[in-house]
């Protein structure tokens, strides 16, 4: 026997024991099980409805038509004749959508992954990419947001189990809510093993975030025609996107869907079993058609702080530019902005200070606390590229900026610029002329005096 043959024996003997114990403990009867199959139900969304999924996530032989070999042999309802619970025509669950058992866009139309170990086309997917993108990573956490039409016929399906079922004794109502474990839970069980396996990085909470997001278009879109005072909010939002200049951009979409997926879910929450029942088709459509999957990555911002001086009395402390003309030679922002995006190649940045001067007022003495966070960085910088922003910085010919103390900082952030406003605090030197000489009475007076106003009332009028 060889080795790949060995392994598929012992993936079939792992998911026969998993359906035997599931047959002799509380999972619902096998003719049940069986009808589930044939209204398009998949194999792992059964499992996760009915608590037995964690047992079953990683098996790569608990298919469909395995499942079916295992009722045949237990179940009379399931032999002779063809079977609508191996119809080859409908692909995808009608619940997950496919999304538990993944499916993958090609050309030549939608291709089935037969098995749990296809997952790892996706994963394999989400490394290319992050190699594409050129992140380099030491963890990473995972994000998955589903369309909400997954929930709404999980329901549709719960509900059609209570009506066929409920008068059964096996049949209780609260078992739903005490095992099911969501699709989204189900698919990081599914997922998050491969991704450490493929990127050689652990999962947890990291700063580093992979996210999967799935939509179902026409689901989507018949899910909300069928909810109650769905076409008074469209009017409004058709009327909010005719004033809305970003409507096309990759930006609104994700928030339209977002604004989207948040109705649906709080017009389900507010719809009673009954009416729900009305609404809706019990049990929801086969669908053919799988999710559209979008990998996206975001890394948390970094900060790297330090103090910097400003030796010019032509920079100015931010970009200053008025009607396409620049103020001044160079800001502080850019030029130190310019040698950490070098190095952290972000997606963008933004220049924090602890208060500021103007363009033609030097900053000496110790310097001013400043903050560079730098937004999705490919790379955190170590201590010694860190040291090589500075060392550039401040070997510049030009002798506009230096910094001092430069480096990655966290918690230390806001404690170090409260210390720069606390050195906030301006003194100012001036050269006062009179037209007679003071005398001691009056100096007397000069020094007591806090107020300015006051101050500039004596020396105009000394005799006040």
């Amino acid at each position: 026997m060889t080795a790949t043959n060995a392994a598929a024996a012992e993936s079939d003997a792992e998911a026969r024991s998993i359906l035997e114990r599931a047959a002799a403990a509380s999972f619902p009867p096998l003719h049940a099980v069986h009808h589930l199959l044939s209204v398009g139900v998949c194999v792992r969304c059964i499992f996760r409805m009915f608590g037995a999924f964690s047992h079953a996530c990683s098996c790569a032989s608990l298919t469909v038509s395995f499942f079916h070999s295992f009722l045949e042999e237990h179940d009379d309802s399931a032999k002779g004749g063809p079977c609508s619970c191996l119809s080859t025509d409908e692909s995808c669950c009608s619940i997950c959508f496919g999304i538990l058992l993944p499916t993958c866009h090609q050309d030549e139309g939608v291709v089935p992954f037969d098995d749990i170990s296809r997952i790892d086309i996706i994963t394999s997917m989400v490394s290319q990419a992050i190699q594409r993108e050129g992140y380099q990573i030491d963890g990473f956490s995972l994000e998955i947001s589903l369309p909400a039409v997954v929930a709404a016929n999980e329901r549709a399906i719960r509900l059609y189990m209570k009506e066929k079922y409920g008068s059964e004794n096996w049949f209780k109502d609260e078992m739903f809510s005490q095992q099911t474990m969501s699709a989204k839970e189900g698919l990081r069980l599914l997922i998050a093993p491969s991704l450490e396996k493929q990127l050689g990085v652990k999962h947890g909470n990291n700063s580093f975030r992979i996210r999967l997001t799935y939509t179902h278009d026409d689901a989507s879109l018949k899910l909300k025609s069928l909810l109650p005072n769905d076409s008074n909010r469209k009017r409004k939002a058709e009327s909010r996107e005719g004033n809305d200049t970003r409507r096309n951009s990759t930006y609104d979409d994700k928030q339209t869907l977002s604004e989207a997926d948040s109705f649906i879910h709080k017009s389900l929450e507010g719809i009673q079993d009954k009416e729900f029942c009305s609404l809706f088709k019990l049990p929801p459509e086969k669908v053919s058609k799988p999710c559209h999957l979008v990998i996206s990555f975001l890394r948390s911002p970094i900060y790297i702080g330090g103090r910097y001086l400003k030796l010019s009395r032509n920079v100015s402390q931010s970009c200053w530019i008025i009607d396409d003309e620049r103020m001044g030679e160079a800001s502080v922002e850019e030029i130190i902005k310019e040698s950490v995006c070098a190095i952290s190649r972000g997606d963008g940045y933004k220049f924090h200070a602890a208060g500021r001067e103007d363009i033609d007022v030097r900053m000496l003495g110790s310097g001013r606390p400043f903050l560079i966070e730098v937004l999705n960085v490919r790379s955190i910088p170590s201590a010694i590229e860190i040291q090589q922003i500075s060392d550039k910085i401040n070997s510049s010919e030009k002798k506009h900026v230096r910094i001092r103390n430069l480096k990655l900082v966290d918690n230390e952030i806001w404690a170090m610029m409260r210390e720069g406003e606390a050195e906030k605090q301006k003194q100012y030197a001036a050269l006062i002329w009179t037209s007679s000489p003071l005398t001691d009475d009056d100096l007397q007076k000069i020094s007591v005096i806090n107020d300015m106003v006051q101050y500039i009332c004596l020396l105009v009028n000394p005799a006040s």
